[in-house]
């Protein structure tokens, strides 16, 4: 046998990936790893290296949403793979597909505890947070063991696969004939599931007894790619709908049966919901009045039959793919006679809301130091002169009150931090962003949460990607004006210019102080198409504790007395 006849562990990782059509990997290097993005990198998969694992998985999480396929993320094994394991557990948690590949140690040091380099269990751990985890033992496992974790994470409700290989595993030697025989290529990972007829029966004799009906889309609705099939059944039925954030521009916001200016008033007075892909978490307060109207009946739409009657009774569950519930809906369904009134009801509210909203804006554009809405506005602005911008957006404040103020037209170009709230995402999302789509991106970042990822500027710039950081800059977590009863800074108190952060790897900061400032420096950045940060300047008392969940935030003795 000779060595041309070989081949290992490594090679198959890398082989049976590039079988299975994968073009980025996301991560970073160091023991075990480092050759494999070597030769995946040298056989054609991009390799986009960061600065924390944590990042990396975020990016991969993303990956999988923007493009319905897996994303994968590479980790070095313990440390490495615990900071990976936050994304991993995010992107389950928001039903994106991803697969964490990390390196491990030797089994038997590691059961007998004895204490080997970076010493773990990793399997153990990532069970209680992934979609689903495996180990492979051998080399000629490989191609079985990614085949798997690929198929996993894409299948019924997506989520993020750990996949574990020991170092040994990537050294193992075997025949090059017999490796490539072990891999093989992922048939029809996520295949369409035809809803019931009777229970499509159900759904649609609910919503012809409503006089008040509502849809919820989720971002379940905008990852399943079913854009048509939801906008013809929402304007064939005329009912109004809410978009959750991540589902914004399914329809464009300013669609004329859209109650998201009227919220509360919807999910009050609405007798009947169609859950489409939303499920009834903490964003939707459970369905609990006094948010939700008592006698509210839900239907609900999705892939996972276990999500049913999760929070509130599901009169009419309806389990399958959105594109396929959608089109079964729209052969039977018919507009409500009782619609134009509900929907008259919901144009009042929202012409009030608008126009209370508008005289906020109005104030904001001309307060000095500037306030969040007078960057945001310009924002806006400038986003809607070119729709294909992808945006990204994460903080308190500035994730409020940017999904309030920043219209969006089109499907799947907002990403957030999503149903965990989780903070810290937003470069490793930016740069996904950049790198699947190729179109420019703008990440509207609260100053305490771009803390959590900042040093990735360093990546954006190294890879020159289109990627333009705006920081709302109030100093502070949640505001940066309380007042500390010792010598060190509050606990909410932040400092930074940002801007001269990026200028450190080569990339263009400019710092805000006006709305006009925060406008011309981003038109500025984006038609540059490099990497580039807008520090706005915020005034430090502007802003709220924990944005619109306050309530979530214990008030003990201490903060009732005050200071």
């Amino acid at each position: 046998m000779t060595d041309s006849a070989l081949t290992d562990g490594i090679h198959l990782v890398v082989d049976a990936l590039k079988l299975n059509d994968v073009e980025t990997i996301y991560g970073v290097v160091g023991i075990p790893i480092t050759d494999m993005a070597r030769l995946a990198q040298a056989s054609g998969i991009r390799f986009i290296g960061f600065r924390h694992e944590s990042n990396a998985a975020h990016a991969a999480a993303a990956a999988g949403f923007l493009t319905g396929r897996p994303g994968i993320c590479l980790t070095v094994s313990a440390p490495g793979f615990l900071n990976g394991l936050v994304g991993l557990a995010n992107a389950t948690t928001n039903c994106f597909p991803m697969v964490q590949i990390s390196g491990s140690s030797e089994r038997h040091i590691v059961d007998l505890q004895r204490g080997d380099y970076e010493e773990m269990d990793q399997l153990a751990v990532a069970k209680q947070f992934a979609k689903a985890a495996y180990r492979v033992h051998r080399a000629e496992d490989i191609g079985r063991g990614i085949a798997r974790a690929l198929r996993t994470a894409a299948s019924g409700r997506p989520g993020g696969v750990y996949l574990d290989i020991p170092a040994a595993v990537l050294g193992e030697v075997l025949d090059a004939d017999q490796g490539a025989r072990s891999l093989w290529k992922v048939v029809d990972p996520a295949p369409r599931q035809i809803p019931d007829a009777a229970s499509v029966d159900r759904a649609v004799d609910l919503l012809a007894g409503a006089r008040k009906p509502l849809i919820v889309l989720g971002k379940g609705a905008a990852y399943a790619r079913a854009d048509e099939q939801v906008r013809e059944f929402i304007e064939t039925t005329g009912i109004p709908y809410l978009p959750m954030s991540m589902a914004k521009g399914l329809l464009p916001d300013d669609h004329p049966q859209s109650a998201a200016t009227a919220r509360s008033l919807a999910l009050k007075e609405a007798d009947v919901v169609l859950l489409v892909g939303a499920r009834l978490n903490w964003l939707l307060s459970h369905g609990d009045a006094p948010s939700w109207n008592p006698d509210a009946k839900f239907i609900q739409v999705d892939i996972a039959a276990q999500e049913m009657d999760s929070n509130q009774p599901i009169a009419a569950p309806l389990v399958g793919d959105v594109g396929s519930v959608m089109e079964a809906l729209l052969a039977r369904t018919k507009p409500s006679e009782h619609i134009g009134e509900w929907r008259q009801e919901l144009r009042i509210r929202s012409e009030k809301n608008v126009a209370k909203m508008a005289g906020r804006l109005e104030t904001a554009a001309t307060a000095h130091p500037m306030k969040f809405l007078g960057a945001l506005t310009a924002i806006r602005d400038v986003l809607a002169e070119n729709p294909a911008i992808r945006l990204v957006n994460e903080g308190a404040n500035a994730l409020d009150l940017a999904r309030n103020t920043i219209g969006m037209s089109v499907p799947r170009h907002r990403i957030d931090s999503g149903t965990w709230g989780v903070m810290g995402i937003g470069m490793g999302y930016a740069i996904a962003a950049a790198v699947e789509t190729g179109d420019p991106v703008v990440a509207v970042e609260g100053d305490s949460a771009f803390g959590f990822s900042g040093m990735e500027l360093e990546t954006v710039c190294r890879y020159k990607l289109p990627v333009v950081t705006v920081v709302l800059n109030n100093s502070g977590v949640y505001k940066g004006d309380e007042a500390s009863p010792n010598g060190d800074p509050a606990p909410t108190y932040l400092r930074a210019e940002h801007h001269k952060m990026i200028g450190a790897f080569g990339g263009k900061g400019f710092e805000a102080a006006t709305p006009a400032d925060v406008g011309h420096y981003l038109r500025l950045a984006l038609d540059s198409g490099e990497p580039a940060l807008v520090d706005c300047v915020i005034d430090p008392s502007d802003g709220t504790e924990s944005g619109n969940i306050g309530h979530l935030n214990p008030k003990g003795l201490t903060s009732k007395k005050g200071n």
